[in-house]
C-alpha cells in the first residue's frame, strides 16, 4: 500500500490517501467537506479537475474516456501519484448541458 498526498487547489487542505482507497473516502475520514451523492460514479456531484497527478477510476461511468483524463470522480478515484485536485469543477459537457437546461427553462417562462 502506497500513500499519496492529495492537495485541494485554493483551499489549503491536504490529505494523505492510500492507493487502495478513494479520495472521497479519505475526505470523509479526515472531515473534509467533499460533495457527493450516488457514490457509484454516475451523478458527477463529486467531480474535481485533475490539476496535477494521476488517478485510476475504472468504475467512473459518468465520464467519457476523454473526460476521465482531466477529471476525477472522487467517489471512484484512487491516487496513482501525488495529486492536486480542483473540487467542484465539471467537464464542459456537464457545464454546457446545465447551461442549456437553464436557458430552456427560461425560454418556457
Amino acid at each position: 500500500m502506497t500513500e499519496y498526498t492529495v492537495e485541494f487547489a485554493g483551499t489549503g487542505e491536504t490529505i494523505e490517501v492510500s492507493d487502495t482507497e478513494t479520495v472521497l473516502k479519505a475526505c470523509l475520514r479526515e472531515g473534509i467537506a467533499q460533495e457527493y451523492s450516488c457514490r457509484v460514479g454516475m451523478c458527477l456531484a463529486c467531480s474535481a479537475k485533475i490539476e496535477e497527478g494521476d488517478v485510476t477510476q475504472p468504475a467512473a461511468r459518468g465520464l467519457t474516456d476523454e473526460e476521465a483524463e482531466e477529471y476525477a470522480l472522487t467517489c471512484m478515484a484512487r491516487p496513482q501519484s501525488d495529486l492536486v485536485l480542483d473540487r467542484g469543477k465539471y467537464p464542459d459537457s456537464i457545464e454546457n448541458g446545465a447551461a442549456a437546461a437553464d436557458q430552456a427553462a427560461a425560454d418556457d417562462d
